[in-house]
């Protein structure tokens, strides 16, 4: 049978006067598909706005293990790194801007005595030329509204001895920080089930236009044979959205980015570690008193590398004693989507009715809330039409 006569059944008409209101849009029927964070949280902001979201994914409520190779908001140590970005104008630094400022409200809204998010701040940076020290410096100077504060290598030298060493500065960064990937996928999951978005763990293998007049405009075809009509269509499916724009006659190319990442478990307890390190690209990310995980993005390619991992574990040569003794206890691999010949990420309207919101590349946890902010006014200049 097709979902699309069971499912509005259950909605009152999208222009029933009941469901007009002063502080949200006109109802519709929207179709978000991929959960990973910026999927989810894109359904979940919308259904807020009052609007009937069927998100789709062939991984819904699957439990995450860590290891092998993962892909998106699965793979990610959910790293926030919003004020140290290198340009201080252009789409990315508002995009970045924007996230930090609607993070906190966005916490405060999902959080339940069960599932608990917070940001882990701060974020510290070790310098490893002069070039990117005179940068932080720069920044520290032009941001130090923004949380940031330069560490000078006498600093460094006499709190830090158990850091990887660098003979150049650091920057602290106070506002931003890291957020649990796997906590925050449990808890928007948790607030769609509390919204009643409708939730199906299948693929979608077609979209096929039916209009392109306000109303049911799009037709989506899942892997079950069954289907159901939307408004709209939003895409967040990172690798997976080639295939289903190529069939629309659209060609945005994604190229996947391979990253590590290591849980090791130290033989003594460290001391007062900020919430991220990062040196040489690379993130250490304590656990507890004596686990920590590191990752890196080693692009490009699909095919982890030993060597790769190896020099990541070494820290490019910066490791510390501690961290050469340590002992591997996991490890996963994670591919991540670049947009190909254009700036991360992918926010399109492409035409009406199909949005696409991908592309992340390192930072969908991130822009997460920018993005579903995005998509929100793009619906809303699509209601104008």
């Amino acid at each position: 049978y097709s979902l699309s006569k069971t499912f509005h059944a259950k909605f009152p008409k999208k222009n029933d006067p009941k469901n007009l209101s002063l502080k949200v849009p006109l109802s519709q029927t929207i179709a978000v598909i991929g959960a990973g964070a910026v999927g989810a949280g894109t359904a979940w902001h919308l259904s807020e706005l009052g609007h009937q979201v069927i998100l789709v994914d062939p991984k819904l409520n699957k439990p995450i293990k860590r290891s092998g190779m993962l892909s998106g908001t699965s793979a990610s140590l959910g790293i926030l790194m919003g004020n140290t970005f290198g340009r201080s104008n252009g789409r990315g630094w508002r995009l970045r801007r924007e996230s930090m400022d609607l993070w906190p409200n966005w916490i405060e809204k999902l959080n339940t005595p069960d599932q608990f998010i917070k940001i882990e701040r701060p974020i510290i940076q070790l310098a490893t030329s002069e070039k990117e020290a005179f940068t932080m410096q720069k920044l520290s100077q032009e941001r130090a509204k923004f949380g940031l504060e330069l560490l000078s290598e006498k600093h460094l030298k006499s709190i830090r001895s158990e850091w990887p060493q660098t003979i150049f500065e650091g920057l602290i960064s106070h506002q931003d920080g890291r957020i649990d990937p796997i906590t925050l996928l449990a808890s928007l999951l948790f607030a769609l089930k509390k919204q009643k978005v409708e939730q199906l763990e299948q693929s979608v293998i077609y979209l096929e236009r039916l209009s392109n007049r306000p109303g049911y405009r799009w037709k989506v075809y899942l892997a079950d044979g069954n289907s159901f009509k939307a408004d709209l269509v939003i895409i967040c499916t990172a690798m997976g959205t080639q295939p289903l724009l190529k069939l629309l006659g659209h060609n945005y190319e994604l190229e996947p980015i391979l990253g590590q990442a290591v849980e090791i478990k130290l033989k003594h307890n460290l001391s007062d570690w900020p919430a991220v390190l990062r040196t040489n690209g690379i993130n250490l990310v304590p656990q507890n008193k004596n686990h920590i995980l590191i990752g890196a993005t080693l692009e490009p390619g699909i095919k982890p590398n030993p060597l790769d991992q190896n020099n990541m574990l070494k820290i490019e040569g910066n490791a510390p004693d501690w961290l050469k003794s340590a002992e591997i206890k996991n490890q996963w691999f994670g591919l991540r989507s670049r947009p190909k010949d254009q700036p991360a990420p992918l926010l399109k309207n492409l035409e009406p009715g199909l949005i696409l919101a991908t592309g992340h590349y390192r930072n969908g946890i991130l822009l997460t809330p920018s993005t579903a902010k995005w998509v929100e006014l793009q619906i809303s200049n699509h209601q104008d039409r």
